[in-house]
């Protein structure tokens, strides 16, 4: 993760540049005006005789504020321009590293952690480069102008003297911000708690009103946002002490300031002028010295999250290509999954035993089974969301694992169960965001999938802008526009997995002849729980636990009164009462 930091900074190393120029502009004309204070303060032992140089004195003043006033706002524009360019870049590759992460490392993170990675942590590392690019410089350059002109300017033993509380300070300044990463850690476990139970409670409100169980979750809430509430003060407090520390640090400082200062003006040693000038250079010090907690807090911060962020960049990727061509190779043939033994790590239970099984190109294969079964998993194994084990699946007489995951994914239209949709356009939806399909193929597309007439009631049609997952569709209306995706993406291998159990009969009728059309000279797997939506396939397997149990086609496995033959029966039976 370093070298995408890296990386990304380098492409405004000329900002850098320039702002780092304003800023040293910036500070030494702050460091003017005491100078010249002090030197209109020695003038004025002898108004009449001074009244052109101490003039002179004031235009340089007015001449400085006024030079102030235009330096400022270029340097505080250049570093806002840095901090958000590198925010905008960053989310750029986290969301790509998001895009290429492996399932079986996603499946881990939850909604709301990922979440605060775009919006809490990235945000910290951007507001520790806002503030080191600001406040940092600035403290640097200031400490070096200033402490220089102090030892040139006025006394040296002075100088050192007034520093003295400055050095003690910074060391309790180290030792207190241990405390603020403490603090600070346990808000942001806090935080991150209440943003996924916050996700989850959105997400599941149909069910929390349904079972009436608004009270319990608002109870829950409560509890969690104390605890972030007092992780919060904690925070606070720390930073509020380190601050304190600055205060005092500054007190001391003046008050060595005016009691060896008077002696050495009172010695000759130095001017009322250069005395006052001193003085207005310990002011110059405390923005710079003030700044330095919250420096040291932000970095903590930014140091905890860079951590986080770290993790998640560490995460193996897929070895894909985000882009994709509509004409670009494909694959197309039999599947051939020989032995096929599979269990997903978090679990003792093999979810694929020895799973043999032909798939011949142009052929349709329907899969059913009792839930839990394996078919889904068998959907990703060909998919490659999952590794898959050496020599236990070939496409085209070629290893699965040696077709690049692009070819291998852009070949293959998978309609998942789900029915997930996008807020944005039913275009967006039906294409996926891709440019590349025309508005005339969409609406084709609509019209096979037996959608068309709904969308076409809709005022703004396939323009018309849906809901957070589309909850102002019906179940039926969703699962029929994603499944005219099947129809406009015009891939070599179709998988329908468990996508018509939210249709009438009428409908998925109706449907099941469109599909049968569309996958003509098409490798095409169709996944149900219901007998109606495979018994025209060439062939159909049965799962149950794991294990292929029956192969054949409708009417085979009819006679072998089996548990395809059980399924059927309890199905039919369902449909004459219903009828």
């Amino acid at each position: 993760m370093r070298n995408i930091i890296v990386k990304i900074l380098k492409k405004y190393k000329l900002q850098f540049a320039i702002v780092w120029g304003f800023i040293a502009i910036n500070m030494y004309l702050i460091t003017v005006p005491p100078q010249i204070i002090g030197k209109i303060v020695d003038l004025l032992y002898n108004i009449e005789e001074n009244r052109n140089l101490i003039m002179t004195q004031v235009i340089w003043l007015i001449a400085t504020a006024v030079g102030l006033l235009f330096i400022r706002l270029p340097w505080r524009y250049g570093v806002g321009i840095i901090a958000r360019g590198f925010e905008k870049d960053f989310k750029n590759k986290l969301f790509d590293q998001f895009m290429k992460i492996k399932m079986t490392s996603l499946q881990n993170i939850k909604n709301g952690e990922l979440m605060s990675y775009f919006t809490k942590d990235v945000g910290e590392l951007r507001v520790f480069l806002y503030r080191l690019t600001s406040l940092g410089s600035r403290i640097l350059i200031t400490f070096t102008i200033v402490t220089y002109k102090m030892i040139s300017g006025v006394n040296l033993k002075l100088t050192l003297v007034t520093m003295c509380p400055i050095i003690v300070t910074s060391f309790l300044v180290v030792m207190i911000k241990k405390y603020v990463e403490k603090s600070f850690k346990k808000s942001r476990k806090y935080y991150t708690e209440l943003s996924e139970f916050v996700q989850e409670s959105t997400d599941s409100i149909k069910t929390t009103k349904a079972y009436s169980g608004e009270v319990s979750q608002l109870k829950e809430f409560i509890r969690r946002n104390k605890l972030l509430k007092e992780a919060n003060n904690a925070v606070d407090v720390h930073s509020t002490l380190l601050t304190t520390c600055v205060n005092i640090c500054f007190g001391l400082c003046y008050g060595i300031s005016l009691i060896y200062g008077s002696k050495l003006v009172l010695e000759g040693n130095v001017t009322i002028g250069e005395f006052i000038a001193f003085n207005g250079y310990i002011g110059l010090f405390v923005g710079p010295v003030s700044w330095i907690p919250g420096i040291i807090s932000r970095f903590k911060r930014a140091q905890i999250s860079y951590r986080r962020l770290e993790k998640v960049f560490s995460l193996e990727r897929e070895k894909i290509s985000i882009r994709e061509e509509r004409n670009s190779n494909t694959i197309s043939g039999d599947i051939v999954i020989t032995d096929l033994t599979y269990n997903y790590t978090q679990n003792i239970e093999v979810a694929l035993n020895h799973i043999n099984l032909e798939i011949k190109e142009g052929e349709t294969l329907g899969i059913i089974g009792t839930i839990g079964s394996g078919k889904t998993t068998l959907m990703n194994l060909l998919l490659k969301l999952y590794p898959v084990p050496n020599g236990k699946i070939s496409i085209d007489g070629v290893d699965i694992n040696d077709i690049p995951l692009n070819v291998l994914r852009r070949s293959i239209c998978y309609i998942t169960q789900d029915s997930f949709l996008f807020s944005s356009t039913l275009k967006d939806n039906i294409s996926l965001f891709r440019e590349d399909f025309k508005d005339d193929e969409i609406i084709e597309s609509t019209r096979n999938a037996m959608i068309h007439d709904d969308i076409d009631k809709m005022n703004e049609g396939i323009y018309t802008r849906l809901g957070e997952q589309g909850v102002d569709l019906s179940g039926g209306q969703k699962q029929r526009i994603v499944i005219s995706r099947a129809f406009l993406q015009k891939s070599n291998f179709v998988i329908f997995d468990d996508t018509f159990c939210a249709l009438d009969n009428r409908t998925e009728e109706a449907l099941l002849k469109n599909i049968k059309e569309l996958t003509k000279g098409k490798t095409c797997i169709i996944i149900s729980n219901r007998i109606s939506d495979i018994k025209d396939a060439d062939k159909i397997i049965v799962l149950d636990e794991g294990n292929m149990i029956e192969a054949g086609n409708h009417e085979t496995l009819i006679n072998r009164r089996g548990l395809y033959s059980k399924l059927y029966r309890q199905q039919s039976s369902k449909e004459e009462m219903l009828g």
